[in-house]
């Protein structure tokens, strides 16, 4: 059987490169070690019309993404480090994959499945038993590179039966592309041999300003999200679906993200800023489900995805004794991230989307950051 879904993984990867194999080849680079000596690797991507980017294969992580201002000067609009020391020891999840469940699970980081009770591995302390982003995750392990060239890469991670509590030999390939249309594009595919849970996003924090330069307080952001999910004070849902209508959640036109990052409302309170999965409300592919734009920078950011929900995240801990990659301090909401995702704690609320998959079928979802200029409408 584990033959089997490794093969259709193989399988799954060539057919990915099949169609890109004129491509230019992708510049590689070392990196840096492991303390075991594991080699990571770093590889630059560009599309030719002023967008470039570095993934590395620890943790299938997206490391700067160079898009260009107004004025058409390019810059970094992800946070991130220079060095692979740094992501080993400080990164709170800079540009990473995020899985087996992206966010966070509850019950004393416990799900019931066909009967099952599986007891995950508690993850970090600070989650008070709970786990988070799949405890020591895909955001820490080693990817294997399957494909690269100019413009895209494609990893692939296997995790064994069990890997921090989860059931089912799991096979995951995430695609990162740079389109000539200067978008961002990040496909995932899974298999397993057995049933599970899965959530796969990723966590890149954004300031459309430019990595480092201030924060984000006043950049804007719309969101095609009517409701969300309200969670306890250790951030876990408590089941409700609530209406954003009427509250600081309500994104649903052009507001300053820090406009009402200081009101006394509950879920601020306990994120200490915005750290919320808003619920998206029914969208094509052709929609986008959120935008974000700069007007110091002119940047703006459209957003697709195939995915349920969003988790809007707004650099919360920050404390500027982080520094990024020239140096400057990453200030407290110095990014905001855009999740896309199922709800967290999917697998205890029956009545939120399921997260299950199955032997025999095939998780797929992804995710389009589109990078243009904003027009004033």
């Amino acid at each position: 059987m584990k033959r089997t879904f490794l093969a259709a993984a193989a399988a799954l990867i060539l057919s990915l490169g099949a169609t890109l194999l004129a491509a230019p080849a992708a510049h590689k680079r070392l990196f840096g070690k492991l303390p075991n000596g594991q080699k990571i690797w770093i590889y630059t991507l560009s599309n030719g019309h002023g967008m470039k980017a570095q993934v590395m294969t620890y943790g299938a992580t997206l490391v700067t993404l160079d898009v260009p201002d107004a004025h058409g000067h390019a810059g970094d609009v992800i946070l991130g480090f220079n060095n692979l020391h740094d992501y080993l020891t400080e990164s709170p999840y800079f540009g990473a994959t995020i899985g087996r469940y992206a966010n966070r699970i509850g019950n004393h980081a416990r799900f019931r499945l066909d009967g099952h009770l599986y007891q995950l591995h508690a993850w970090p302390p600070t989650e008070h038993g709970n786990i988070l982003h799949g405890g020591v995750g895909f955001d820490k392990r080693v990817w294997t590179v399957k494909h690269a060239d100019g413009n895209s890469i494609a990893l692939f991670y296997h995790s064994p039966n069990g890997q921090q509590g989860f059931p089912g030999d799991l096979n995951t390939t995430v695609r990162f592309t740079l389109t000539p249309k200067n978008s961002l594009r990040i496909n995932y595919y899974a298999t397993t041999d057995k049933d599970t849970v899965i959530n796969l996003t990723n966590h890149s924090y954004f300031n459309l300003n430019g990595q480092g330069n201030g924060t984000i307080l006043g950049q804007m952001l719309k969101v095609n999200a009517s409701r969300y999910t309200p969670t306890d004070a250790d951030l876990i849902p408590t089941g409700k679906i609530a209406s954003v209508a009427g509250t600081p959640m309500d994104f649903r036109h052009f507001t300053a993200i820090g406009a009402r990052i200081h009101e006394k409302f509950p879920a601020l309170i306990y994120g200490k800023g915005y750290d919320v999965n808003l619920i998206l409300n029914p969208h094509s592919a052709h929609t986008p489900v959120a935008i974000a734009y700069s007007k110091q920078s002119g940047r703006e950011m459209e957003v697709y995805t195939n995915q349920p929900g969003i988790q809007l995240y707004t650099s919360n801990a920050f404390d500027g004794s982080l520094h990024g990659r020239d140096g400057k301090p990453y200030l407290l909401h110095a990014a905001f991230t855009l999740e896309t995702q199922h709800y967290p704690d999917a697998p205890n609320h029956p009545n939120f989307p399921s997260t299950e998959l199955k032997p025999g079928q095939v998780f797929r979802s992804y995710t389009i950051y589109h990078f243009g200029i904003w027009k004033k409408k």
